[in-house]
Order: structure tokens, then C-alpha cells, then sequence
């Protein structure tokens, strides 16, 4: 039997589904693809649900005791598919559109990862059963959810230099990052008194189970928990303070490896937290230094009203001009589709490389101050930028507070954005019928103490 592929591979075959045509007429000695779940317009068939559910089940292989009944199983596993069809379906809607080019490099970088071609990582899951076609848009549903998570947080996430200054008078536990697990039992928006009283009763049943070691940690998340990140064991990876809740923080301190706390009432539902490890992760010392750029652009979007070659048309027309003579600030000012550059000839200040994304970066550092790149393409459109002068800066400070500023984003994305997903669940149509059960999440219930 052929190996499976590594974890990040394995992950992504258990997270995403795979684009479903409709149900077809049986061939021949063929039965037919029933229906699992319908999801507004969509569906899940069976066989993308028993087709996730084996890749859970190679994940798990030797482990298989922390996996729960199969009939639970299948009912958390087809709720994580719903999510993924309610997450495309929102993304295409507010024209979310993944190109067969920045498929075919995901997919070579996935290749890539896995120490091997494109070629060889198609044998590789032929050899695992798995169809290359099913995989190839599995990989794209995946890239349409991240995308619609960025555009999410770019929209609804910020973090105020007033919350940056806070985090840095914590400075006493600077450099200590904690592994976190959690189990989540979720409660509705607006939850009633009784719903309060059975989430607090279920998640009071987990944590006695832990309590008398009848069920370890992870096997508990995958069995109870009402997370996305469920079927991983709960596993929330490194965090440090600023990216715990509060509720939660004070606690850290005091605790050891393997101490669990809670349950506790958050925004979602109650929550049990497990610290896993512990380590230092305190950066290097002061004079790091890094290259900041002066630069100015000038943005040409792609819209409904201006497709793609309209919209190249034009930033060649403008870079044209700036060639034979025309000053940058004065044709940006006239002519930039970038709101909050343009008034200031589409300056936008010192930054370094990577500050607006890898394809603005290698153009910025491909002149020579002074000089003004080719037309290029990126999400927001169409740019040329003129780098006007460099510098080396000491970062230390600065590259603190950035990561600081991350972090406090990365905790406020996770809670804003697991709330946008129970918005987008209570909102949708959906029939979930699988084993013939009606529409509704898992309601795995832990035997009572």
C-alpha cells in the first residue's frame, strides 16, 4: 500500500471538499451518487462525504481509538463540507475567481512541498486512490476559502496602535509562546437558557471525562468538540499572550504542561483549554536591520465596467506617457484608481519589500531608485511603481510591534471569523441526509459523571 502523503498534504484532503456535479443517470451496473447534504443550490454527495471520511480515517491510521462512532464521525465530517460549500458559494458570490494559472502553481508548490513533480504527485494519489480531478478542485475550493478569509479580515479586522502600545508593557513574558489545545462546545447566536444550560452541561461532562483520564485530550476534541479545527484534535498550534482571550491568559502563567482550565464561557459557546508545551521564542537582539523603500504607484483596477484588458490597456498607456517624459505625481494624481495614494501622486511612504505583497516587492527592487517598472498585475489590479530612494533602517522596535499587531489580529480573526461561519450555517438552507437524519450540527453528548 502506497504511504499516505505528509500532514499538510493529508490536512488539506481532510478539510476541503471537491466540486460535485449534480447527480447523473446509472450506467450500467452502476448505482447512483446519492445525495448526503443539500447546501442552499448545491449539494454533497455521498461519495464526497465517504471519500473525506477515508482521508480522516488514513490520518488516524494506528490511532483509531481517538476517532469517534462512525456514525458521529460522519455527521462532523459533514458539517465541515457544508462549511466548505457555504464558504465557496460566499466567496464566488462576491466575485472571488481562482484561475487555472494560480492553480496549476499551487498545485506545483503542494508538489514542491511534498519533495517531489506534478507528475509524481499524481501517481502518488492514483497509488492512495485518489482522483487527481477531485484533488485538483479540492485544492481550488481551498484557495477560494483562504481568499475569502483574507478579504474578511482586510475588511472587518483592525488593531489600533492603542492595542499595540498595551501588549508591549507585557513585556515580562516577551518571548514565551505557549501550544494550546481547545474543545469547543458551541452555543447558537442568542442562545436561549435552556440551550446555555445543556452547552454547559455537556462541556462540564468533557471535562469530568478528562478529569478521570477515561479519554485523553485530543480524542476528546475529535469526539466532542464543536470547532473547525475539531478533527485535528483541537490543536490551536503556538500562541503567545496576546493571542490568548484574556479569560484565558491570566491563567497561563499558573499553569503546567497537560493542565487543562474550564470550561469557560466565551463568545462561541464554552470552551476547555489544554497547555500542551511551553517554549522561548524570544527574537534575536537589537540591530537587526532590514532595506525600506520610497516608493509611488499607480493602480489601475478591474472591474465590471473595465475587464482585464481594458484595464491593461490603459496602465500601458499611462507608463507610455511617464516614458516620453511625463512627471509620475502628475499623471498619478490624474489618473491612479488608488484612492488613498492618489491625492499625494500615489506616494505610499517607506515600506519594505514584502509590505504589499510578494509581486509589488520583486518590482520594487527590480529598478534602480529613480526608475519605474513595467506594468504588473496583482489582486487590486493593474500597477507600474517608481521606487524612489532606499534605506537601511534598525528594525528591532518596529518588527515588535508588527508582530505584536499580528498576533492581536490573528486571535481577533479567529473569533470574528468562527462567528461569520455560525452566521453563514444559521443563515443557509440545509438538508442534511446522511443516515436519513435531519438538518442540524452534532449533538454528541459525553456520558454524564
Amino acid at each position: 500500500m502506497t504511504k499516505t502523503l505528509p500532514v499538510l498534504l493529508a490536512s488539506l484532503l481532510a478539510v476541503s471538499t471537491v466540486a460535485a456535479p449534480l447527480p447523473v443517470l446509472a450506467q450500467q451496473g452502476q448505482p447512483l451518487d446519492r445525495i448526503a447534504a443539500i447546501v442552499d443550490e448545491d449539494v454533497v454527495l455521498q461519495s464526497e462525504l465517504d471519500r473525506a471520511i477515508q482521508n480522516i480515517k488514513a490520518q488516524y491510521a494506528g490511532r483509531e481509538a481517538q476517532l469517534p462512532p462512525d456514525d458521529v464521525l460522519s455527521r462532523q465530517v459533514l458539517e465541515r463540507l457544508v462549511l466548505v460549500k457555504l464558504q465557496v458559494a460566499r466567496a464566488e458570490s462576491s466575485g472571488v475567481k481562482i484561475s487555472d494559472q494560480e492553480l496549476n502553481q499551487a498545485l506545483n508548490a503542494i508538489a514542491q512541498q511534498n519533495g517531489s513533480n506534478l507528475d509524481a504527485l499524481r501517481q502518488r494519489l492514483a497509488g492512495d486512490g485518489i482522483d487527481f480531478n477531485d484533488f485538483r478542485a479540492s485544492v481550488r475550493d481551498e484557495i477560494t476559502v483562504q481568499r475569502l478569509r483574507q478579504s474578511f479580515a482586510q475588511s472587518r479586522i483592525s488593531v489600533s496602535e492603542g492595542e499595540v502600545d498595551a501588549a508591549l508593557k507585557q513585556q515580562a513574558t516577551v518571548g514565551t509562546q505557549y501550544h494550546l489545545a481547545h474543545i469547543l462546545v458551541g452555543l447558537p447566536e442568542g442562545a436561549t437558557a435552556e440551550q446555555i444550560g445543556t452547552g454547559q452541561k455537556k462541556a462540564d461532562g468533557v471535562k469530568a471525562l478528562l478529569d478521570k483520564g477515561e479519554l485523553d485530550f485530543n480524542a476528546a476534541a475529535v469526539r466532542y468538540s464543536d470547532s473547525p479545527n475539531a478533527l485535528e484534535g483541537g490543536d490551536l498550534g503556538w500562541r503567545s499572550l496576546d493571542e490568548i482571550p484574556n479569560a484565558f491568559a491570566q491563567m497561563m502563567t499558573q499553569m503546567k504542561p497537560g493542565d487543562v482550565v474550564g470550561p469557560l464561557r466565551g463568545p462561541s459557546g464554552f470552551q476547555l483549554l489544554k497547555l500542551v508545551e511551553v517554549r522561548d521564542a524570544s527574537a534575536a537582539g537589537s540591530g537587526q536591520t532590514i532595506t525600506e523603500f520610497h516608493g509611488r504607484h499607480i493602480l489601475v483596477r478591474i472591474t465590471d465596467q473595465q475587464d482585464n484588458a481594458a484595464a491593461k490597456a490603459k496602465i500601458d498607456t499611462l507608463r507610455a506617457r511617464i516614458a516620453g517624459g511625463a512627471d509620475f505625481q502628475t499623471v498619478a494624481k490624474e489618473s491612479s484608481e488608488d484612492n488613498n495614494s492618489k491625492g499625494q501622486g500615489g506616494d505610499l511612504g517607506w515600506f519594505p519589500a514584502d509590505a504589499f505583497g510578494p509581486d509589488f516587492g520583486k518590482q520594487i527592487e527590480g529598478v534602480t531608485d529613480g526608475g519605474v517598472s513595467p506594468p504588473f498585475r496583482t489582486d487590486a489590479g493593474w500597477h507600474i511603481v517608481q521606487r524612489v530612494a532606499t534605506r537601511q533602517t534598525d528594525a528591532t522596535t518596529d518588527n515588535q510591534r508588527a508582530q505584536i499587531r499580528e498576533t492581536i489580529g490573528r486571535r481577533k480573526l479567529e473569533e470574528e471569523y468562527n462567528r461569520f461561519l455560525q452566521e453563514l450555517r444559521g443563515e443557509a438552507y440545509v438538508n442534511l441526509r446522511s443516515g436519513d437524519r435531519a438538518e442540524g450540527a452534532s449533538t454528541t453528548t459525553p456520558p454524564q459523571s
